[in-house]
């Protein structure tokens, strides 16, 4: 099936919201995808779009540094007279991200033909081309951006060597065409803050070396973040909630169904919420070996101790825009609960200006979600984790987007442990 989408700080001062069933303190969670760079620029994106939407909204946003050992801020949430204070954390796996793309310009030639192979000879490419255009060019730029610039590194380096064995000895060509390979790869390299093909190879071969299954390394640290929410879910918190974007949306999902299996989630605890943001879960669960994904998408959208809503819009091009993720997967059971899947619409939530502003500046759009909207309605993100109501109250009766793919697309839907 093909598919065309449209869009449908401070501390608290002792005063409680009024009414029943607000938050009055929250736990935030947030989980960032494949991202190299320091924390703090999420901090700082913060503090900007906050006050800007707070400004459009009219409500109000304080913001501060938060004590102890993992990194966040606090924020002070004041809708009219109800106040609510969340503590917002950044579950850190940049080390892992940075790591594995430390393989110098030869291991991510050898990374796109391992990468290229395993989408094509398992099938789950052509697969990924029914959900949509957008994420399938996404993942084609790099596999074509670093063709052409080794295409342009040989010519270059041909031209060079003919020229050195015609004009200054016959033959000898190579020993300056072999380097200038080298040194014009490493160029690209470092001019990849602009062109984003290594940063996104790397993306796509982290996923898939192993064929879908989670690297040993990342499964612990999945660990330690199951932890530090678990914690949380013992605290009097009124509500925890796990933000799980782009690759971050299928950590969280695992995270979640580890606890609920664990046990570790208290009946007359804090409200449990799962907001996934422009995710690209079926980038890694139609690869084969996806079982514990999988099982844990199925696990999880039969739930009653949490609330999950993703959100997308076929605005972003790095986003699988609208895909039922665990329908998609093969996973869906016909009494399944979640996820709600909902659109932020970015064509009527931003302004003519705002999204001409971001035209070209795809990364810009992916983080979208993240950011103030001029014309926002029920999706906002400040008020998500800094308002009076939990993630189940805000979108209580919400009925899911009508151009919402839900049919089973993957090839591979085991969930055999």
């Amino acid at each position: 099936m093909t598919a065309d989408r449209h869009d449908d700080g401070p501390e608290p001062d002792g005063q409680a919201p009024s009414g029943t069933g607000k938050v009055m303190k929250r736990r935030v969670f947030y989980l960032p995808g494949y991202d190299p760079i320091h924390p703090r620029r999420y901090r700082e994106l913060y503090r900007s779009e906050g006050g800007k939407q707070a400004k459009i909204s009219g409500y109000r946003i304080a913001q501060k540094a938060a004590q102890g050992d993992r990194f966040g801020w606090m924020v002070r949430g004041q809708t009219g007279r109800d106040v609510t204070v969340a503590k917002i954390e950044v579950l850190l796996w940049s080390d892992i991200v940075r790591s594995s793309m430390d393989t110098g310009v030869l291991g991510t030639y050898l990374a796109l033909v391992r990468t290229v192979w395993i989408y094509l000879s398992t099938g789950a490419f052509r697969r990924l081309t029914l959900l949509g255009r957008g994420p399938v060019l996404a993942a084609l730029y790099p596999v074509v951006a670093l063709l052409v610039q080794l295409a342009v590194a040989l010519g270059l380096a041909w031209a060079a060597g003919a020229l050195v064995s015609r004009f200054v000895y016959p033959g000898a060509g190579w020993i300056v065409a072999l380097p200038l390979v080298v040194l014009i790869l490493r160029g690209f390299r470092r001019v990849d803050r602009r062109l984003f093909a290594y940063y996104l190879m790397h993306d796509f071969a982290y996923s898939a070396r192993l064929r879908g299954a989670y690297p040993p390394e990342l499964e612990a640290r999945m660990k330690q973040f199951g932890t530090a929410i678990a914690a949380a879910l013992a605290s009097d918190a009124d509500e925890v909630l796990v933000v799980g974007h782009s690759s971050g949306a299928h950590l969280a999902v695992s995270i979640l169904a580890d606890l609920i299996r664990a046990g570790r989630v208290p009946a007359n605890g804090p409200a449990l919420s799962l907001l996934t943001l422009g995710e690209v879960i079926p980038m890694l669960s139609f690869l084969p070996d996806a079982h514990r994904l999988r099982r844990d998408l199925h696990f999880l959208s039969l739930r009653d101790e949490l609330t999950w809503v993703d959100i997308t819009a076929p605005g972003d091009p790095c986003s699988f825009a609208l895909c039922d993720p665990v329908a998609v997967s093969g996973v869906a059971e016909p009494d399944r609960r979640w996820p709600l899947v909902l659109s932020a619409a970015f064509s009527q939530t931003l302004s003519d200006e705002a999204q001409e502003a971001m035209r070209w500046r795809f990364f810009r759009r992916h983080f979208q979600y993240l950011c103030a909207f001029d014309r926002p309605k029920d999706y906002d993100y400040f008020q998500i984790t800094a308002g009076p109501l939990t993630l189940a109250e805000r979108f209580a009766g919400r009925k899911p987007s009508i151009n919402r793919i839900d049919v089973a697309v993957s090839g591979y839907t085991s969930i055999a442990a």
